[in-house]
């Protein structure tokens, strides 16, 4: 019998060798990697769920369309979940993705949020690329595992009012500045104000709208008394179309001009004939225009039977943040962990995304991609774009 179980062991063993030999050591080696899990955290029936669900689409989508492949080593998996655009429920969906799903890194989304996490996300050495463009994301010191992919709040405000002192004719320029109250909203505004102040504009009027608001009208009369050439607004499409169709009603003849979340093909169908000649900041591109990045995200589509057509500008900024951060896992030298894709991310050197957004880089030394962005006219019912990137 023992001779029985001796003989049996160095079958086993020789088996293993050969195994070895014959390349299912590495076999071993690609499953014992197995996924690196990225989190996602979605608003899909919040506040700016209008805007958060395309966006959180094109992340999965990009996602999908790596599925299977081979990344630096690793397949890559994203897990997220809708925190409805609430503070503590992405506290506790940060909580779950960090311990039960074990995430490397994180795709985040709104300000209050993320400002709110990055303390945690620092301690735990959790990458996280957010679709906040918060000025304060900006502080190295303070958010040393944040990335922002996209011109901040405060670049593309200071980028507007350059445009309007550049193009403006007929004395100093007046300037009102409409947002919510939310750390989203007010982002912008002081840095807005200051720049503005330094510059020879003058801001004569501030009017907060709910981001659920359905009439602003009251806000909108309080405005027209200080006669603005131009306001500038910081929501998403809800709120900004209830504006821009109050303003009509009212008759206001103030060039409306909108941030980033302002702007895209879903403001047009609820603000109507209210959003022509109405301008907004452009960090991403519109699935209609003809760029080489396009060609991917329209391969993507179609292999689903649907067509790009049918996606959002939002759908693409989703989708570009998604490439992002998958770019640092490539370039990371430990794609596994939450330091490596940090690393891998400083990696990136004028990231070129083919049109779909300006270049992107990052350093050790900063996190800010880029301070670049376009502005788009709405002209018979579309966006048309009528700058290059430009800066402040």
């Amino acid at each position: 019998m023992k001779k029985f179980w001796a003989g049996l062991l160095a079958a086993t063993l020789m088996t293993g060798v050969l195994a070895g030999c014959s390349g299912g050591g590495e076999e071993a080696a690609a499953d014992k990697k197995g996924a690196v899990k990225i989190g996602g955290i979605f608003d899909l029936t919040g506040g700016t769920g209008d805007v958060g669900t395309p966006y959180a689409e094109g992340e999965k989508a990009f996602f999908e369309s790596i599925a299977g492949e081979d990344i630096n080593g690793n397949k890559l998996e994203l897990i997220g979940d809708d925190y409805a655009y609430k503070i503590p429920e992405a506290q506790k969906l940060y909580q779950k993705l960090k311990s039960k799903d074990k995430v490397a890194a994180i795709l985040g989304w709104g300000t209050g949020d993320t400002e709110a996490l990055r303390q945690q996300v620092a301690a735990d050495k959790l990458p996280f690329i957010s679709a906040s463009y918060s000025e304060n994301l900006k502080n190295i010191d303070e958010s040393p595992y944040n990335f922002l992919a996209a011109a901040s709040y405060s670049d593309q405000a200071r980028s507007v009012l350059k445009w309007i002192k550049d193009n403006h004719t007929g004395g100093t320029p007046t300037v009102a500045l409409i947002y919510n109250d939310t750390a989203f909203g007010k982002s912008p505004i002081e840095d807005a104000k200051n720049y503005a102040k330094e510059n020879g504009i003058e801001i004569v009027d501030e009017q907060i709208v709910d981001l659920k608001t359905l009439d602003a009208t009251s806000q909108l009369l309080n405005m027209e008394k200080k006669n603005p050439d131009y306001a500038i607004i910081n929501q998403t499409w809800g709120a900004t179309a209830t504006i821009l169709k109050d303003a009509k009603k009212l008759g206001l003849d103030t060039q409306f001009i909108g941030l980033n979340w302002a702007t895209g093909e879903g403001l047009l169908p609820i603000a109507g004939d209210a959003a022509e000649g109405f301008i907004g900041v452009v960090t991403h591109a519109f699935p209609y225009e003809d760029l080489p990045g396009m060609e991917e995200v329209k391969k993507y589509v179609e292999s689903k039977g649907e067509k790009l057509e049918d996606k959002n500008q939002k759908f693409i900024q989703g989708w570009v943040s998604a490439k992002i951060m998958v770019e640092g896992i490539k370039l990371a030298e430990d794609p596994t962990t939450g330091e490596g894709i940090r690393a891998g991310l400083e990696k990136i050197s004028n990231l070129d995304l083919g049109g779909l957004a300006a270049p992107v880089t990052f350093t050790a030394d900063s996190h800010a991609g880029t301070n670049q962005i376009r502005l788009a006219e709405v002209k018979n019912g579309k966006f048309e774009v009528f700058t290059d990137y430009i800066g402040y």
